[in-house]
């Protein structure tokens, strides 16, 4: 079997490196690529595609980047079972893509809630399909993700990386888009009581990235995610033996058992806010901690007051 070429983060760096249009590689042109015009009927067109993805995975044309991230799988592989739950389980609506650049970095900056982060994941599927330009989201994830057997190498392959200054700024400097959420495991891991109020933002770390690298910060509310697993407990002592930062106690978990690990459906909003502009204060501001101390509230509140809104425009929780 052929191995997969690994291509830097910089285009310049690999002068030899085809272009390829977006559209060809998320298997959504005219023609795909195994020759099935795209008028013939659906289930020709996904086994053309599928017999085309496993053509590219047998021979090794595919591409992986520093990270480990591997387009080609992501788009073909772990995107397609999840669209099901995006579109018809918590039928996403994704408001303000156009405040997301077409092409060059930008670190989109969001509330983290649920117990387990499937807003993370669906607020990636908007992006990858319902912007105009399919762009990927790099997400920032924490270590425990990436220690996880399974999940941790998946997530890879994903496009994740570990959520850390080096690794934003590089991928942040090479024009990728990248995602963080900086509540981290204080959000997913609030009760229920607690919802939709957003935690602490931590340090400011995401901001000193986003000053350094000249690049927009593009708020992200995420109303929905609180309700799939609503959170009444948490077993602390059990957390603790498990090395885990809680153990989730819900009203149907774990009494349902595996019946509970199901998410409950409801209506999600994902507004992606008017980008904030950093390159014109320059890099040194970075290293200046009261700037970056108010440029993290003001991304905090701007996305705490925009919740309250779409709270206001969802309505019904499971409407």
């Amino acid at each position: 079997m052929a191995d997969a070429r690994v291509i830097p983060l910089h285009p310049e760096d690999a002068p030899g490196l085809r272009a390829v249009d977006p559209t060809v590689e998320s298997g959504q042109s005219t023609v795909d690529d195994a020759g099935v015009a795209a008028g013939r009927p659906e289930w020709e067109r996904k086994l053309a595609g599928g017999l085309a993805f496993l053509r590219r995975r047998i021979t090794g044309d595919y591409e992986v980047d520093e990270f480990g991230f591997d387009a080609d799988l992501s788009e073909h592989l772990i995107a397609p079972p999840l669209r099901p739950l995006y579109s018809r389980w918590f039928r996403v609506e994704a408001q303000g893509l156009q405040h997301v650049p077409d092409a060059g970095g930008a670190l989109v900056v969001a509330n983290h809630s649920g117990t387990v982060a499937v807003d993370a994941v669906m607020t990636a599927l908007a992006l990858l399909d319902h912007h105009p330009a399919r762009r990927h989201l790099r997400m920032l994830g924490a270590d425990l993700v990436f220690r996880s057997p399974v999940l941790g190498p998946m997530a890879r392959k994903a496009g994740s990386t570990l959520a850390c200054n080096p690794d934003a700024e590089r991928l942040l400097a090479a024009g990728e888009l990248v995602g963080v959420w900086p509540e981290g495991f204080k959000g997913i891991g609030k009760p229920f009581a607690d919802r939709y109020k957003l935690q602490r933002f931590g340090r400011g770390g995401f901001v000193s990235a986003a000053l350094r690298t000249g690049v927009p910060i593009i708020p992200c509310s995420i109303v929905g995610a609180e309700e799939i697993y609503p959170m009444v407990g948490n077993a602390r002592t059990l957390a603790r033996l498990l090395g885990l930062p809680y153990f989730p106690i819900t009203p149907t978990f774990p009494w349902l058992g595996p019946l509970g690990l199901l998410p409950l459906p409801s209506k999600w909003i994902i507004e992606f806010g008017e980008p904030i502009g950093t390159a014109e204060l320059g890099e040194a501001a970075a290293d200046d901690p009261m700037l970056v101390f108010n440029l993290t509230d003001q991304v905090r509140e701007t996305i705490q007051q925009t919740l309250y809104r779409l709270l206001m425009q969802r309505g019904a929780t499971f409407g």
